[in-house]
């Protein structure tokens, strides 16, 4: 029996008002995960990375919308398509880039690569590449934070392929049962690996499977990022004042395929076209500016241009960096007791 195909829709909402300085910021941090991700699908291409490649392209604005509400000393995790929430919890572009080539100056030695990557000193930890893997380990670092009486919370990203996994639930029911600082964060961006959603979800609305433990939550328009500084505002404070864990479903949407291997053949062209022309979260930041009076074409170009020049060096650092020495087969494998 054929499945009906849902359209890929958009979910509108209000908006904050924010200052000039903070939609710049906005359109900055976007624009870095942009064009490290273009120029990490160039050295794929080259053979300069091996492995997996999972690009971020499209999706900017959640990533930066949710760290808009963040603070320093809360946590991050994510999947495997994590090179974006590395960006915007401040790594160095150098770091993240030298890990995907497999460099000693990479984060993580260079024995991580794309997938798992971490920082402890921007309190980023990971990076998996076991679909849904990071649900339980997020729920674990906001125990971590409720045990320690931090005041800090646990953003735990995951996709839409990873609601389907039963660790998540688990993870719901733990963390709802001991009101533990977690906000769960949905990627929706429409197809599971090659899966659209609507053939592997009978609800439309993902964040409704966490209510039967009694999470509160609600759907996003993950292409605005001021929608998600919104929406973020409010999960993080409801998580970070000791109510309990809060759930938010990102409706967004990836340019490229699932990897830099999957050609993308399950969508058509047109609804590609159709997503980037009518909601791209760089050019809605872009338009607002110039409407606003807030910027011009020519200094937005002028931040594009540095913006390249700092994805430049970074390529030139990762290539550069000397590969790992074999003895670091050995090493991080065990902690000290």
């Amino acid at each position: 029996m054929a499945v009906a195909k849902r359209k890929p829709r958009i979910v509108k909402q209000e908006e904050p008002a924010v200052s000039t300085a903070e939609l710049m910021k906005y359109y900055r941090d976007m624009l870095l995960i942009r064009r490290f991700e273009e120029k990490a699908g160039q050295m794929y291409g080259m053979g300069l990375i091996g492995g997996f490649c999972h690009l971020y392209i499209g999706e900017e604005a959640v990533v930066v919308g949710m760290m808009a509400a963040a603070v320093e000393g809360d946590s991050v995790i994510t999947s495997y398509r994590d090179h974006g929430h590395m960006l915007a919890c401040g790594m160095d572009p150098k770091g993240v880039m030298a890990e995907l080539t497999g460099r000693r100056g990479g984060y993580s030695k260079g024995k991580g690569g794309s997938m798992h990557m971490f920082s402890r000193e921007k309190n980023f930890y990971g990076g998996h590449g076991i679909v849904g893997a990071q649900v339980p380990l997020g729920t674990g670092l906001a125990f971590a934070h409720r045990y320690r009486n931090d005041g800090h919370v646990s953003l735990t990203f995951l996709g839409d392929g990873a609601i389907n996994q039963g660790q998540v639930y688990e993870s719901f029911n733990m963390a709802e049962l001991w009101k533990l600082p977690v906000v769960y964060v949905i990627e929706n961006n429409r197809y599971g690996m090659g899966t659209s959603v609507a053939r592997s979800s009978a609800s439309a609305e993902l964040f409704t499977r966490a209510s039967p433990f009694g999470l509160p939550g609600r759907q996003v328009d993950g292409m605005n990022v001021l929608a998600v500084k919104a929406a973020a505002e409010e999960a993080v404070a409801h998580a970070r004042s000791g109510k309990g864990p809060y759930i938010l479903e990102m409706l967004t949407y990836r340019y490229r395929g699932h990897s830099m291997s999957d050609p993308a053949k399950y969508r058509t062209k047109d609804e590609v076209t159709r997503m980037r022309a009518e909601h791209d979260p760089i050019d809605q930041v872009m338009k607002r500016l110039i409407d606003g009076g807030m910027s011009d074409e020519a200094k937005l170009k002028q931040i594009d241009r540095e913006i390249k020049d700092i994805v430049t060096g970074a390529a030139e650092f990762a290539q550069d960096s000397p590969e790992p020495d074999p003895a670091e087969l050995w090493t991080d494998v065990f902690a000290e007791a």
